[in-house]
C-alpha cells in the first residue's frame, strides 16, 4: 500500500504523473480508504477521515483498529476484518462510530498479497450509505403505516387508477358519499365531483399523470348520492413503479362541510374584530383563562415592546407590568383582579406601564373577562390607553417612519406586515396574492443629467402613476428603496390577471411627465411572485419578485417576468456586487470620503463623517444603498466595517499630526456591532493608530441599540469609558425614541433627513423637529441635523437650538486631500 500511495523512483508499474494522479484520487475520493497490516494496525488512512469525522489521518496511522474505533463499532466490523485477514474478501454494512456523527456505511475488506502470494494486509473501502439506509427504513415504515391507515382511517381513503376509476375505497369514503364499496369501484372520480370543480380537478389530475406534480391538496365539492353537496379537503399523492409508470394515486378525503358553514358564519365577525382591534388607538391584549397571552394589537406591541409573535403564550405578568404612578411599587395586574372578582376592573390615572426595555408610559387601563356561550370564563381582555403628553407626537413619528416623505407611499417598514395580512386572508379564502417588484430603468441618468431635484419630482410623478392604476382600496403600493417600488395585489385569480396589471404599470410609468422638464422616457422592469406558489412568507415573496425583476434586467429591461425556481435565490446583480466587494476588499478598491460637519451657530467645520465608497476600475458603479445591504447579507460588512474604522482613524490621526485635530464619525452596522469581539477590535485600532479616542465618534442606529438588551447597554458604556463618543443615527424613526434617550449612554443624536427635508414646508414636521431638539438638549445631548440643503433649513435648525449640521449646503462628501485643503484654508 505504501508503494501504491508513494511509488518509489523508477517504479516500472506506473509513470510518475500516473503515480501522482493515483495518490490524488485516493486522497480525495469520497470514501474512507485504509490499509491494515496483519496485526490489525493502520498503515494508511486517506483524507476522507478528516472530512467525515474531523480526525487527522496522521492520528490514525500506526494505531490498531481496536484503538481507533469505539468498542461497539470495532465489534461490528471485526468479523469481516478477520475473514479478510484469513485471505477471503468480505464486506460489512451497518453503523460506524456510534455517536452524533455516526454514519451508516458499506465497507469492503480486500486481502492484499505480495508477488509470492503471501498475505500482507487488508485494503478497506467504506462508502457512506446513510441516506439510502434511511430511505429504506422510511419506505418500510411508510408501507406499514399506509396499510394500517387505509384500513382504519377516520377520513375517506381511496386508491384511484390512472383512468380515474376507483380501485379501492374505505368505509369512511362510502359513508361520506352514500355508495357501497362495490358501487364506488364501478365509478370514476368525475362521476361524484361537482361540475363547477371539474376544471380545476382535471388540471391537477393532468399534472399528476404527466409527472409535473407529485401530489396536491385542494378543497372541492362532491355530490352525495342523495344530491346534497359535500365539501371536502382532498389530499392526493401518486404511486409509481420503478420504471416511472403511474400505478395509482392515493386520495385522503376529509368532510369539512360543517367547518365551511362555521367559517362563513364566523368570517365576517372575525374580520370586523380584526379591523377594529388594528384600527383603534388603544392597546388591546387578550389572554386565556390561565392569563397567558393570546394576542396583542399593534398599539399594544408598541407600548409593551413585545412583538405579538414573541408574546403569545407568555404569562401576562411578563408582558404587561404595572407600577403605581406615585410610589413606583408593582401593582397587581387588573385582569387577575377581574378574575377574582368576576367584574370589570379600572385603573384610572394611577398606573405606569413598563416597556420591555425599561421605559415608562402613564396609562389608563381596564380589564374584563371573556365568556363562552355557556357562561364559562375562557380568558380576559385588557384595554390600555396612553395618557402621556408625548403620545400624539410619537404616533406622528410612527406615521412618518412608516411612510415615504417624498412620495407619500407606505415604505418598506409596512410592506411585510401588509403582505402577511394579505396572505393570511388569501389562505382563508383559497385565493392567490401577487407581489410586483418595480425598478425604474436607467433612473440614475435622470439624476445625472437633470439633477436630484428633478429626480425627486420624477419619483413623485411615478408614484402617482402607480396609484392611478390600483384597482381598489385593497391594492397597495410601496416605495421600497430609491427608484424601486412594490405593488401588493391581495386578490388575483390567476397569473394572467397579475400579468395584465403589470402591463398597465408599464404603460403608466411610460406616461410619466414632470412640468417644465424635457420629454421623459421612463421605463421599468417588473418582477412578479405569486402566493402561495412562490413562497409563503413575506420576505420570500419580495425576494422572489426581486429575483424575477433582475431577470427582466438581464433580458434587456422594460418588461415583466414571473419568478421561476431556476432563478437563483440571490439575484445576478447581488452576486456581482458580492464578487466586486470581495475583490475590492482584497485589492484595496474601497475608499472613504469625508463630509464636513459644521458648527450650527458659527458655520466653521468641527468634524467629518466618513462615508464608504466602492470603485471598480476607478469608477463608482455601485452606490452605498446598493452594496451595503449585500455586504450585510453576506457577512462581509464585518471585515469592511473593520477596514473603514481603521482607515478613518488613520486619517484622523494624520490630520491631528498636521495640526488639524478633527472629530471623525464612522457608521457601524448592526451586524458589525453585534459581532463578537467588536470592542477588542476597536481598542486594538485605537492603540494601533494612536488616535485620541475623543476624536472618534461611532454612529449607531436605533435598531442596533434596541436589539441587544442589557448586553448592548454594557458594551455602549464600555466604549464611552474608553473615551469614544456615541451618536444615535436617523433619530425619530422608532416609537420609543422620545423616552429611551435617557437610558442609553449616547452623546449626540442625528435627526433623520426626512424631517430636515420637510421642516420648512410642513408645520407638523417642524413642530416635531423642534420638540426633538428641545428634548435632546434638556438631556445635555448634542443634536446633529443631516441632509441640510437650503439656507431656510439651516436657519430654522439653528434657531431651534441644533448643535451641528451637515449636508450639501456645507459640502458634499469629498476625498481626504480635498477635505484637508478646506481645513488648511480655514486656518489661514
Amino acid at each position: 500500500m505504501t508503494k501504491l500511495m508513494h511509488p518509489v523512483e523508477g517504479d516500472p508499474l506506473l509513470p510518475e504523473a500516473g503515480k501522482d494522479l493515483l495518490a490524488h484520487v485516493v486522497q480525495h475520493v469520497p470514501a474512507l480508504i485504509t490499509y491494515i497490516d496483519l496485526h490489525e494496525r493502520f498503515l494508511f488512512a486517506n483524507e476522507a477521515h478528516r472530512r467525515w469525522f474531523d480526525v487527522d489521518p496522521s492520528h490514525i496511522t500506526g494505531r490498531t483498529v481496536g484503538e481507533v474505533l469505539d468498542p461497539e463499532s470495532y465489534l461490528r466490523v471485526r468479523a469481516a476484518l478477520l475473514q479478510a485477514l484469513g485471505g477471503h474478501a468480505s464486506s460489512y454494512e451497518g453503523p460506524l462510530f456510534d455517536r452524533p456523527q455516526s454514519r451508516y456505511v458499506h465497507g469492503s475488506f480486500t486481502p492484499d498479497r505480495d508477488e509470492q502470494g503471501q498475505l500482507r494486509g487488508v485494503l478497506t473501502v467504506f462508502t457512506d450509505i446513510t441516506e439510502r439506509h434511511a430511505l429504506e427504513e422510511q419506505l418500510r415504515e411508510s408501507e406499514q403505516r399506509f396499510s394500517q391507515a387505509f384500513q382504519h382511517a377516520a377520513v375517506g381513503m381511496a386508491m384511484i387508477l390512472p383512468d380515474g376509476r376507483y380501485q379501492r375505497v374505505n368505509a369512511a369514503m362510502c359513508d361520506m358519499l352514500g355508495y357501497t364499496e362495490a358501487q364506488m369501484r364501478t365509478m370514476n372520480w368525475r362521476d361524484v365531483t361537482h361540475p363547477d370543480d371539474l376544471p380545476l380537478n382535471e388540471a391537477l389530475s393532468a399534472q399528476i399523470l404527466s409527472g409535473r406534480r407529485e401530489a396536491f391538496q385542494t378543497e372541492k365539492r362532491y355530490v352525495h348520492r342523495d344530491g346534497h353537496i359535500v365539501h371536502v379537503q382532498l389530499s392526493v399523492s401518486q404511486v409509481r413503479s420503478e420504471s416511472g409508470q403511474l400505478n395509482y394515486v392515493v386520495s385522503q378525503v376529509q368532510d369539512i362541510t360543517k367547518r365551511k358553514q362555521y367559517e362563513e358564519a364566523l368570517f365576517r365577525e372575525r374580520q370586523l374584530a380584526e379591523v377594529t382591534l388594528n384600527s383603534i388607538g388603544d392597546a388591546v391584549i387578550t389572554t386565556d383563562v390561565a392569563l397567558n397571552i393570546t394576542s396583542l394589537n399593534p398599539i399594544a406591541e408598541a407600548m409593551t415592546g413585545w412583538p405579538s409573535a414573541d408574546a403569545k403564550g407568555s404569562p401576562l405578568d411578563d408582558v404587561f407590568r404595572l407600577r403605581d404612578i406615585n410610589t413606583r411599587q408593582l401593582l397587581d395586574n387588573p385582569l387577575r383582579q377581574a378574575m377574582r372578582r368576576n367584574a370589570i376592573v379600572d385603573f384610572s390615572g394611577r398606573a405606569i406601564l413598563l416597556h420591555r426595555n425599561g421605559f415608562e408610559t402613564p396609562i389608563e387601563t381596564s380589564a374584563a373577562l371573556i365568556h363562552d356561550h355557556t357562561g364559562n370564563v375562557t380568558g380576559g381582555v385588557l384595554v390600555c390607553h396612553d395618557i402621556s403628553e408625548n403620545r400624539t407626537l410619537a404616533l406622528k413619528m410612527i406615521q412618518l417612519a412608516q411612510h415615504d416623505t417624498l412620495t407619500g407611499l407606505p415604505n418598506r417598514s409596512l410592506l411585510y406586515a401588509r403582505i402577511e395580512q394579505a396572505t393570511t386572508m388569501a389562505t382563508q379564502r383559497h385565493r392567490q396574492c401577487a407581489v410586483l417588484y418595480i425598478d425604474l430603468d436607467h433612473f440614475r441618468r435622470v439624476n445625472d443629467t437633470l439633477g436630484h431635484g428633478v429626480g425627486d419630482q420624477v419619483l413623485q410623478a411615478v408614484a402617482q402613476q402607480i396609484r392611478s392604476v390600483l384597482r381598489d382600496s385593497e391594492d397597495m403600493a410601496f416605495r421600497y428603496n430609491g427608484d424601486e417600488f412594490v405593488v401588493l395585489l391581495p386578490r388575483v385569480d390567476d397569473a394572467d390577471e397579475a400579468a395584465g396589471f403589470a402591463r398597465k404599470l408599464l404603460d403608466a410609468c411610460a406616461k410619466t411627465q414632470v412640468p417644465h422638464t424635457p420629454q421623459l422616457d421612463i421605463r421599468a422592469s417588473i418582477g412578479i411572485s405569486l402566493f402561495p406558489r412562490d413562497g409563503s412568507e413575506p420576505d420570500a415573496l419580495v425576494r422572489t419578485a426581486d429575483a424575477a425583476m433582475y431577470e427582466v434586467k438581464t433580458q434587456g429591461r422594460h418588461g415583466y417576468c414571473f419568478y421561476a425556481p431556476e432563478m437563483s435565490q440571490r439575484t445576478a446583480a447581488s452576486q456581482r456586487i458580492e464578487n466586486v466587494l470581495r475583490h475590492a476588499l482584497a485589492h484595496g478598491e474601497l475608499a472613504l470620503q469625508y463630509q464636513p460637519k459644521v458648527d450650527a451657530k458659527h458655520g466653521h467645520i468641527v468634524g467629518a463623517e466618513a462615508l464608504l465608497r466602492l470603485y471598480v476600475n476607478g469608477e463608482e458603479l455601485f452606490t452605498p444603498d446598493q452594496f451595503i445591504p449585500v455586504a450585510e447579507d453576506t457577512g462581509l460588512i464585518v471585515s469592511i466595517g473593520t477596514w473603514a474604522l481603521r482607515e478613518a482613524c488613520l486619517q484622523a490621526r494624520t490630520w491631528q499630526r498636521n495640526g488639524h485635530p478633527m472629530s471623525i464619525s464612522v457608521n457601524v452596522s448592526p451586524l458589525q456591532f453585534q459581532y463578537a469581539g467588536f470592542y477588542e477590535r476597536l481598542d486594538s485600532i485605537l492603540n494601533e493608530t494612536g488616535l485620541d479616542p475623543s476624536l472618534l465618534e461611532l454612529e449607531l442606529t436605533e435598531r442596533t441599540m434596541m436589539s441587544g438588551g442589557d448586553g448592548t447597554i454594557r458594551l455602549l458604556r464600555r466604549i464611552r469609558q474608553r473615551g469614544v463618543r456615541l451618536s444615535l443615527d436617523d433619530f425619530g424613526t422608532g416609537y420609543n425614541s422620545l423616552s429611551y434617550l435617557k437610558h442609553f449612554p449616547v452623546d449626540a443624536l442625528k435627526i433623520e433627513r426626512a424631517f430636515v427635508r420637510d421642516i420648512t414646508q410642513d408645520a407638523e414636521t417642524a413642530a416635531i423637529t423642534s420638540a426633538i431638539i428641545a428634548m435632546a438638549r434638556s438631556l445635555n445631548k448634542d443634536v446633529i441635523a443631516e441632509g441640510v440643503e437650503t439656507e431656510m433649513q439651516s436657519r430654522f435648525l439653528r434657531d431651534a437650538g441644533c448643535s451641528h449640521m451637515q449636508g450639501f449646503l456645507f459640502g458634499a462628501p469629498m476625498k481626504a486631500e480635498q477635505f484637508e485643503e478646506r481645513l488648511a484654508a480655514r486656518s489661514t
